[in-house]
């Protein structure tokens, strides 16, 4: 499970990136119950903050980056987004964005994995992360879907130290590797990594891709929401035995990510 209290390599936030911030706003809003707080005012706002209940749970920005897709990204935390940089390029990543103070908010940084899966860091100043997880309409997992789960695995192990725990999916699915913050107890896992062929990761032209996880109360309705305002469903609605039933879905601009009703306990 995801908590607030963001243990060095949990993930903290997650921001939204497409061409049409407006047409995000209410897209999300309708599926997830979001409400938007606009950075600026009139149609021409470039983002703002996605709140569920009064609290934050995800940002959103115009995507400005030349060549780049509409997606999301997950940001870890870490003490010091410099060593975490350096950690990065001795393990044959790519620095995207260099390590920069928000003002007094934090300083972040963003990278590229050795295969080109895109993430990113936050060291916290005053603002620690999202103020809500693992609750309906809010961020609970993250998952990698990558072509080569083995350097996946030693890449982020070299630069979070997380620890990985493989399990085989029913029906010769194949194998979900586990993920947990370095130190912690096996509850505190926040995500997955799932290898996949490269013509499965068409959404990022067959590089790999991190998307996040939103808990929903129920995921056919959620999914009808999708659907009904310009969304699509690469995947399910589908039951996932000891985990929930889940769909993987793309947003009006291609973002992808996931709805997922957890069993109950």
């Amino acid at each position: 499970m995801i908590t607030t209290d963001f243990a060095a390599g949990a993930p903290c936030w997650i921001d939204l990136g497409v061409p049409d911030v407006p047409a995000a706003a209410a897209f999300y809003g309708a599926v997830l119950g979001w409400d938007y707080e606009s950075m600026g005012e009139g149609e021409d706002m470039e983002g703002g903050m996605f709140r569920k209940d009064g609290k934050v749970v995800a940002g959103l920005g115009r995507l400005t980056e030349e060549g780049a897709r509409p997606a999301w990204m997950v940001y870890y935390s870490a003490p010091d987004a410099d060593a975490v940089t350096e950690a990065v390029e001795r393990a044959g990543g790519t620095v995207r964005v260099a390590p920069r103070d928000l003002d007094e908010w934090g300083r972040m940084a963003q990278y590229s994995d050795p295969l080109g899966g895109q993430f990113a860091v936050w060291q916290p100043g005053t603002s620690k992360g999202v103020e809500l997880v693992d609750e309906p309409g809010s961020l609970s997992w993250t998952e990698l879907y990558t072509s080569d789960a083995a350097a996946a695995k030693d890449f982020y192990g070299g630069v979070f130290g997380w620890w990985f725990s493989d399990m085989e999916l029913p029906g010769g699915g194949g194998t979900y590797t586990l993920v947990t913050p370095a130190g912690q107890p096996a509850e505190r896992m926040h995500g997955g990594v799932m290898e996949l062929p490269a013509e499965a990761l068409a959404p990022a032209g067959g590089r790999p891709y991190w998307h996040p996880v939103f808990a929903v109360t129920d995921c056919d309705a959620a999914v009808a929401a999708v659907t009904g305002n310009g969304g699509s469903v690469q995947m399910g609605p589908e039951d996932a035995e000891g985990v929930g039933r889940l769909a993987v879905c793309l947003d009006p601009a291609g973002a992808d990510f996931v709805v997922l009703a957890p069993s109950p306990d």
